[in-house]
């Protein structure tokens, strides 16, 4: 009963920032990116929410909980600080040379910016991968409704589906933010609970926290664990860590916060918020290592199978350390994690499919001119038309998800952020650079991923590069097609000076 008064309070209060979304969105433009009067604060908490999501609640501490500190070193501070690295690198000259272009969308910016067309529309077309996100997040999210609110899988997905699609479809950006504000807000309580409940715990524990972990396994506190099946040499762990990180930021519905201000002072403002609100959420990878002392092994066990699931790593420590009531209003949160960066994903595969694909097919195929003002109010109907039509496809496949599917989005998500990277790095560090490079180091970049993930193992069976490890197969393909693509602009500056 708790469960559900809770869940309909987070309805209800969702839906009211979803109609103030809707009462400030007044065309494509900004249901796309807002009009820029969005304050730093709730930009970078939003930023944070829509970065973290539940992954980052729920299955990353299993991962530290088996690797120990490699796991957390990788997913945790690594990432962490090539995310932020990259995030300085990219938004000062994404936000300016954004705002000088009129771009609306990462494409948009792309095509604008090297004078193509093509290029705008090949990465419109990429950014459909990012749908098998949305189909992992709303996949998990029905999970978690199952359990919580004892309804069936049908029924958790209708429920999701309407209620993102709805308040995403009325408000856009705006609903997003201020829906995301909300959200992450939750999540930071929550956050502050479980770091605070692992701190009283190192503290009861003391000298015995460093024992219990040794025997739960001799290299669960080492910097590089030679026994990780993923985190078990220093490029996997450290170098593919922060090389993801970077390339993280290149995502769709993350770097386009730059657009959603107008100085480069609150870009200053929406990163220093970030910095401090993402690295809380980061410190929540800690709950592996606590896990080792509050949760008995047993209760890791798959109930049906008996089999060992770190998945659940996060919810039992939740449900060991916690009373009934509290574990109810975390379990919410969890929903509220995962739906942030869902509408954010949502917002941004809606915008671009209508701004970067049906607008040019339009342009290329129309029977008659048609007014800027006519492509916006066309625009602003295709996002509509795509919202539910990737709400029908994803109830459609979560019905009966593919047991790969998790393997696939995140597999599918590097790929579309490193086909990126070199186009948008290139683009804010040269002043002139030549399409043909850029273009190359894309398709490098992106390929050598795809290639080593599926086939590395066949190809370089010697190789110590944890191939069945993404960040490692992404890593590899950032400095394969970056390191050519920036050598090549640089050569194609000088030439352009002499």
């Amino acid at each position: 009963m708790l469960a559900w008064i809770l869940f309909g309070l987070y309805l209800i209060g969702t839906s009211y920032l979803g109609w103030l979304g809707h009462r400030k969105t007044d065309g494509f433009s900004s249901f796309a990116i807002g009009k820029g009067d969005l304050s730093p604060v709730v930009v970078g908490v939003t930023l944070a929410a829509s970065t973290a999501s539940a992954a980052t609640f729920i299955i990353n501490p299993g991962f530290v909980y088996v690797d120990g500190l490699a796991a957390f070193m990788h997913l945790g501070i690594a990432v962490y600080l090539g995310f932020l690295l990259m995030l300085w690198i990219l938004s000062f000259k994404f936000r300016q040379m954004g705002d000088e272009m009129g771009a609306l969308t990462i494409p948009d910016w792309i095509g604008k910016r090297y004078g193509s067309q093509g290029f705008s529309i090949y990465f419109s077309i990429l950014n459909l991968l990012g749908f098998a996100f949305v189909v992992l997040l709303v996949g998990g999210i029905s999970i978690v409704m199952q359990s919580l609110l004892g309804i069936s899988n049908v029924a958790a997905l209708l429920i999701t589906l309407i209620f993102v699609t709805s308040y995403v479809f009325l408000g856009g950006t705006y609903a997003h933010v201020f829906t995301n504000m909300l959200q992450g807000s939750l999540m930071i309580g929550v956050s502050i609970l479980i770091v605070g409940s692992g701190i009283a715990l190192m503290i009861k524990e003391g000298s015995n926290l460093v024992d219990q972990l040794q025997v739960a396994g001799p290299h669960l506190l080492d910097w590089i664990n030679p026994e990780g099946k993923l985190f078990n040499n220093f490029f996997s762990i450290y170098i593919a860590g922060f090389c993801i990180g970077g390339a993280l930021v290149c995502q769709p519905h993350i770097l386009t916060k730059a657009l959603y201000v107008k100085t480069d002072k609150a870009v200053k403002q929406y990163i220093g918020v970030f910095t401090v609100v993402y690295f809380l959420f980061t410190l929540l990878l800690l709950t592996g290592f606590w896990a080792h002392m509050a949760v008995p092994t047993e209760l890791l066990n798959d109930p049906q199978t008996g089999q060992f699931r770190q998945d659940l790593v996060m919810t039992t420590y939740l449900q060991q350390v916690f009373p009934d009531w509290v574990f109810t209003v975390i379990s919410i949160v969890l929903l509220a994690a995962a739906m942030s960066t869902l509408d954010g994903l949502l917002v941004g595969i809606s915008t671009i499919t209508a701004n970067d694909l049906v607008l040019p097919l339009l342009d290329r195929f129309r029977r008659r001119d048609y007014s800027l003002e006519e492509k916006m109010r066309l625009a602003f109907r295709a996002s509509h038309l795509v919202l539910i039509v990737v709400a029908i496809f994803t109830f459609w496949i979560d019905l009966n998800p593919p047991k790969l599917l998790g393997i696939f989005g995140q597999v599918g998500v590097y790929g579309l952020v490193l086909a990126a990277v070199p186009p948008l790095l290139v683009g804010v560090v040269f002043k002139k650079a030549s399409l043909p490079i850029v273009w190359l180091g894309s398709i490098l970049s992106m390929g050598t991923h795809f290639s080593l993930y599926f086939w590395g193992e066949q190809w370089f069976p010697a190789s110590p590069f944890t191939f069945s490890n993404p960040g490692v197969t992404a890593a590899l393909g950032i400095l394969i097609g970056l390191s050519p693509t920036l050598v090549g602009s640089l050569i194609y500056k000088h030439l352009e000076h002499a």
